[in-house]
């Protein structure tokens, strides 16, 4: 999704100040010893083969134009609550946006300490709750403004950060990995041939992760179809491969009249479900299985039906391996599409979605 969100955002009152180490992982403690107590909530490892459900949990890749930033006043990592709460209403997936340009400030160089343990925090608090967490490199497929494949940002730039993460993030069972959301400054081809050479580096390091691998541009379902300079996703992920067969190529799918994830309005719901129809019968044909990244909608009646057709072009196919939806997190202010509970509960969105946390 275009990352606009920040804008829609104000610092969070009384956050200004990281909370000591120590209350950190006391309360890392106590989401464990919690989890013992609520072993009826949603969980699945990354590598359990049960269906993936979940929701983004935004923060982490806010304030893009503002590097490296300040915890707490421009951008935040995933609330443990939210967790907690998502996985009672039956989500056992949490899908984590994050800036390049933070976790790693020189290309080629180490993580930042700060960063990976802000990181590594989100990370266990996941693991206690039995759930999988997917690592989202939220950049577009650039870094500091320049593509990857460009003099200024090299491929092997791209793949050593990977190898970096991989290094810390050694646990498949509950980390995936998301190579790159949208990466719409880069072409087609040049996007599958990159994803596809750092996947199989990721093997040769010894990841047994889960991979999902966006589609390019805007990774939009209802363009899969569409030539980028003589190419279109249908074509370049045609024939992507995994060694470890442990992948899936990720599509996004707004229902706003652009698809871009920003307008409170809606397109025919049959014209939806024409296109998961679509790139479902490609998946098939392809034998590719297919992650919905993200996709969301605003609260009218358009809107819901919108919703329930997208979820309905996923019902009942193998070709679907999981979905989160687009977004939640305490700061996100009055973005429409938000599934954030407020005074009045959850959100309506979320009454449409409990249809479909089961197989």
């Amino acid at each position: 999704m275009t990352n606009f969100l920040p804008s829609l955002l104000s610092p969070a009152p009384g956050r200004a100040h990281r909370p000591p180490r120590i209350w950190r992982r006391a309360l890392a403690i106590a989401l464990a010893a919690g989890c013992l107590l609520f072993s009826d909530l949603a969980a699945a490892n990354c590598l359990d083969g049960k269906r993936m459900v979940g929701v983004n949990l935004s923060g982490a890749e806010f304030a893009a134009d503002k590097l490296p930033g300040t915890i707490f006043r421009d951008y935040v990592y995933p609330d443990l609550a939210d967790m907690r709460h998502f996985q009672s209403l039956g989500m056992n997936t949490f899908r984590m946006p994050f800036l390049w340009e933070r976790i790693q400030p020189q290309l080629f160089g180490a993580l930042d300490t700060a960063e990976l343990q802000r990181m590594k925090d989100s990370v266990a608090a996941a693991q206690s709750l039995g759930v999988c967490i997917v690592l989202d490199v939220h950049n577009f497929g650039q870094y500091r403004g320049n593509p990857i494949g460009s003099s200024a940002v090299p491929r092997a730039a791209f793949v050593d950060l990977w190898e970096r993460l991989l290094a810390e993030f050694k646990d498949p069972a509950n980390t995936a990995f998301d190579l790159m959301n949208e990466p719409a400054k880069m072409t087609v081809a040049a996007w599958a041939s990159t994803a596809q050479e750092t996947l199989r580096v990721l093997r040769r390091r010894g990841s047994k992760h889960l991979i999902l691998v966006a589609g390019g541009s805007w990774s939009g379902a209802h363009s899969w179809d569409a030539k980028d300079n003589g190419v279109s996703n249908a074509d370049a992920f045609r024939s992507f491969r995994d060694p470890a067969n442990n992948y899936m190529i990720e599509v996004h799918q707004y229902a706003d009249s652009d698809f871009s994830g920003t307008a409170n309005t809606c397109i025919d719901p049959a014209r939806l479900s024409t296109i998961m129809a679509n790139v479902t019968l490609w998946a098939n044909q392809t034998r590719q299985r297919l992650f919905l990244g993200e996709f969301g909608v605003a609260v009218n009646d358009p809107c819901m039906k919108a919703l329930t057709a997208i979820m309905d072009g996923m019902k009942g196919s193998g070709a679907w391996g999981g979905w989160t939806y687009w977004t939640a997190g305490k700061w996100l202010g009055g973005y429409p599409y938000s599934l954030e509970p407020d005074d009045n509960g959850d959100k309506p969105q979320m009454a449409i979605l409990k249809n479909y946390m089961t197989p």
